[in-house]
């Protein structure tokens, strides 16, 4: 038996709401419980594809283990070790009670600057600019940084 849980906008309970350029992101998940392959084991390489992919963007929020294990029909405990792995190999990260998202490729700098990056992006979202203004205000501050030298 498989069963599939997907995140996505609107759709009650067992879906969960992402954006990415203006299009909805969905997790797609399916767990083969009949497989050779540990539940765990499947969940992991699922999320590790499609964040490796960019069918999962950096910094989408992952839904909690509670919330996926009831839509898988798994324990909270399989889903969890998922996450400690993927978290492991830098995969996702937690941020404590903020939940736990899709990190960034590669080094500890690449990481340090998608957050700061996410954390720009939610701070002038909350000011009310507009993308294009916040765009162009970065690339400025950008520009005048390395020109400094």
């Amino acid at each position: 038996m498989v069963r599939h849980a997907t995140r996505a906008p609107g759709k009650g309970a067992r879906h969960f709401s992402g954006v990415r350029d203006n299009h909805p992101v969905t997790l797609r998940i399916g767990i083969d419980q009949d497989g050779g392959v540990p539940p765990y084991e499947q969940l992991r390489a699922q999320i590790s594809e499609q964040a490796r992919s960019g069918a999962l963007p950096v910094g989408y929020k992952l839904p909690t283990v509670r919330g996926l294990a009831e839509s898988l029909g798994l324990a909270a405990n399989t889903v969890a070790k998922a996450y400690r792995v993927l978290e492991a190999d830098g995969v996702i990260e937690t941020r404590g009670r903020h939940g736990t998202f899709v990190a960034a490729a590669g080094g500890a700098a690449e990481r340090e600057a998608a957050a700061a990056a996410q954390a720009y992006a939610e701070r002038v979202r909350r000011l009310g600019l507009p993308e294009d203004a916040a765009s162009a205000l970065a690339r400025d501050a950008l520009r005048a940084v390395y020109e400094a030298g």
